[in-house]
Parts: structure tokens; C-alpha cells; sequence
């Protein structure tokens, strides 16, 4: 199908994409386009404006600031996911953009595009909410933070506010003894996960786990923290005993691709697995 009319922007400065947003009510932000122009070709979305921030300077960076990693919103997925920086200082991250469609999507899909468009079951926004990081916007009323845990609103909905900019996304680094772990269960590779575990656990000189974070996809209408889980871990329970409290405080729909009662089964096998493989690479 071909997409319906629209007016077209490439501005070159934040300041002036914030103003070509706030020029038409309904103007809608171009990144990657992974998400919005398959929208658009089934006219799932009629914007009248596209603004392109695929000129918009600054944006397409991977910065180190110690205890945090911060990407801007246009730095291209596979980048992120080959960068040795990401790889030693993330590798939740990296790893997890392994599972994201195919390499050809990748090399144009964006970090901040994926974050913002807030799939269910997408990897990036599991990954943002599970690491408790947080994301940067701009708007005509100037910048501020979102916390992750405030971010995701519901399915495809965030907190980030009509003619605001998602301009970087901010996540924390890991520590020594870290391990990590991504798993999905899908119908083909390169498909939304019917339901995934992301994992990240540290221990400490003693060999105990220290932190713990826990996330899951596609068993709701936004990315979940497994915070019960993660408190049993915390507790000393082992894998197999902490993942059955997994499913707690989930209600996922059933579709054409699987019940509620079997995404709710696979929430707790991803995540026992995750915790396994995360445990064995931080010993």
C-alpha cells in the first residue's frame, strides 16, 4: 500500500526540529523509520509532517561518563551493538541488539526511535526499564530526564510529551563480576519474541549476588520489571524457585500468536534460563 500525503522537514539543529513539531498538531518524528514507515504504508498513522532528524547534529554519539553509558537518540542500533565501548561496559545492551530483527534493520533503525516507539515486545525499551536507565528530551519548554520506570504508559505510549525530542538514552554501567543474558522465544528468528527475559546480576567478592535486574517483553502492553523475582534472588533463592514468581502481576492478551496462559508459562521459563546463563558468566 502506499502511505498518504504528508509534508516533509530535515532541519539540522534540535532547536529547529523542536520548532517544525510545534508548527503542525500533527507532525510526527522520522528517525530510523523501521516503525513509522510500515505504519504509514498500511496508513496505520496519517501524519501531515515528517520531521527528519537524520541531520539534526549531535544526536549520533556513544559517550562514556564513568558510572553511565549515554546514546544519543540517532546512533544507529548496529553501531551500538558493535561497539567494543557498549560490549565492556553494557553487554546487556549489546547483546540484546542481537535479537532485534535482522541486520539489514539494525543498520537503520536508531536507539532513540525504538525507545520512544515503546513496543511490548521490543528488546530496547526492555533493556532501558529492566537496567533502571533513563531517557533525555527537549521540548519548547527546554530539557529533563524521564525515568524509565515513568516512561512506559502503555501500549506504544510514553510519558515523553507532544512536541518534546527523545535526544539521548542513558543507561547504567556494569561493575566487575557482572553477567548477562538475553532470552527469547519466537516463532522465527527476527520476529517480536512471544516473550523474553533480559538479565543483568552482579556478584560480590564473596560469590553472592549483590544487584540483580530482571525485565520482560512481550507479556504486557509495556516492557515489565520482574521485581519479585529479583528480590527473591537477592534473598539467596536459586533460579529455578525465584523464576516461578515470574508471571506475578502479569495479565498478557492472548492473539493469533499465543495465549495469555502460555506467555505467562514462557515468562517464567525465559526467565529462568536468563538467570541461569547470568550466573554462570559472572561466576
Amino acid at each position: 500500500m502506499k502511505p498518504p500525503d504528508f509534508d516533509y522537514v530535515a532541519p539540522t539543529s534540535v532547536d529547529g526540529a523542536i520548532k517544525a513539531l510545534g508548527s503542525d498538531s500533527e507532525a510526527k518524528v522520522l528517525a530510523g523509520g523501521q516503525s513509522l514507515i510500515p505504519l504509514l504504508a498500511f496508513r496505520l498513522a496519517g501524519p501531515s509532517l515528517l520531521v527528519d532528524l537524520a541531520r539534526v547534529d549531535g544526536l549520533d554519539h556513544i559517550t562514556d561518563q564513568g558510572d553511565r553509558l549515554v546514546i544519543g537518540a540517532m546512533t544507529r542500533q548496529r553501531r551500538v551493538e558493535r561497539d567494543p565501548l557498549v560490549a565492556n561496559r553494557c553487554p546487556l545492551l549489546a547483546e540484546s541488539l542481537r535479537h532485534v530483527g535482522h541486520p539489514q534493520i539494525r543498520s537503520q533503525g536508531t536507539i532513540g526511535g525504538s525507545v520512544a516507539h515503546a513496543d511490548p515486545a521490543a528488546e530496547l525499551p526492555g533493556v532501558v526499564l529492566a537496567l533502571g536507565g533513563r531517557v533525555h528530551v527537549t521540548g519548547p519548554a527546554g530539557d529533563r530526564t524521564i525515568e524509565s520506570e515513568e516512561l512506559f504508559q502503555g501500549f506504544l505510549s510514553t510519558s515523553i510529551a507532544d512536541g518534546e525530542i527523545l535526544t539521548a538514552v542513558e543507561v547504567p554501567a556494569s561493575g566487575p563480576r557482572t553477567g548477562w543474558s538475553v532470552v527469547e522465544v519466537a516463532r522465527r528468528p527476527g520476529d517480536y519474541a512471544l516473550c523474553g527475559a533480559l538479565c543483568q546480576l552482579q556478584l560480590d567478592d564473596a560469590g553472592a549476588v549483590m544487584g540483580v535486574h530482571l525485565g520482560l517483553i512481550g507479556v504486557g502492553d509495556r516492557p515489565m520489571r520482574a521485581h519479585a523475582v529479583e528480590a527473591a534472588v537477592l534473598a539467596g533463592a536459586n533460579p529455578a524457585d525465584a523464576a516461578e514468581l515470574a508471571p506475578d502481576g502479569l495479565s498478557p492478551s492472548s492473539d493469533v500468536h499465543a495465549s495469555s496462559d502460555y506467555r505467562l508459562h514462557l515468562a517464567t521459563v525465559t526467565s529462568r534460563r536468563a538467570l541461569t546463563q547470568a550466573l554462570e558468566r559472572a561466576a
